[in-house]
């Protein structure tokens, strides 16, 4: 469909552009302000594409941006969950000292990863589903690692990012996409696992930058 071809262009020309003013110093304070409008912007995307748009949709989402904020919430001002970490300026408007975006950026993801592995006819079984999709996340967590310290998304004390985050992030990750598994969208379109890939492929080249 046009619809999803221009969905997919938008997404991937995006990430491109943000890539390219990530890398050049004299645009990267610009670019880094612009983080949060991203996010929005594919959070547009994502939901212009999906089949269906309806009040099942809309809860799904809420549930998912709540629970990531709320994990977040206890993380940041316990280190129960993911240890002891701050958030910087860059995602924007904080709400309990975190930023609203990571709830958005929670369901972008989950959504994505949900629909990418719900698209792989051979991935039948729900419990494989959910388990790959953790791991695939904690994979892309820990390409987001490095850059997200470096470029003020957040910081961990003593500057090292522990075991603990990624056992906490793969944990919590299941639980979302358990959630996503419970409200059988059907097939939806290759736009959202367009998301993911971008997102591991900006990750992973500004990786081999920094």
């Amino acid at each position: 469909m046009a619809k999803n071809r221009i969905c997919v262009t938008i997404i991937f020309l995006f990430h491109l552009v943000g890539l390219i003013g990530f890398t050049i110093p004299s645009l990267a304070v610009l670019f880094i302000a612009l983080v949060p409008w991203h996010l929005l912007l594919m959070l547009g995307v994502v939901i212009y594409s999906h089949d269906a748009f309806n009040g099942r949709f809309m809860l799904f989402a809420a549930v998912i941006f709540i629970t990531g904020f709320m994990a977040e919430c206890i993380g940041v001002h316990t280190g129960w969950l993911f240890g002891n970490y701050r958030y910087g300026a860059t995602l924007g408007t904080k709400l309990l000292d975190i930023p609203l975006m990571i709830g958005v950026n929670w369901f972008l993801l989950i959504y994505a990863t949900g629909v990418a592995l719900r698209r792989n006819r051979h991935l039948t079984n729900k419990l494989i589903r959910i388990f790959s999709g953790a791991l695939v996340l904690t994979l892309l967590d820990m390409l987001i690692e490095p850059i997200a310290i470096h470029f003020d998304y957040w910081h961990w004390l003593g500057g090292a990012v522990p075991l603990q985050n990624y056992v906490c992030w793969f944990a919590l990750s299941a639980l979302l996409l358990f959630i996503f598994e419970q409200f059988k969208f059907k097939r939806q379109s290759i736009v959202a696992p367009a998301l993911l890939i971008a997102q591991f492929v900006f990750f992973a080249v500004l990786n081999l930058m920094y």
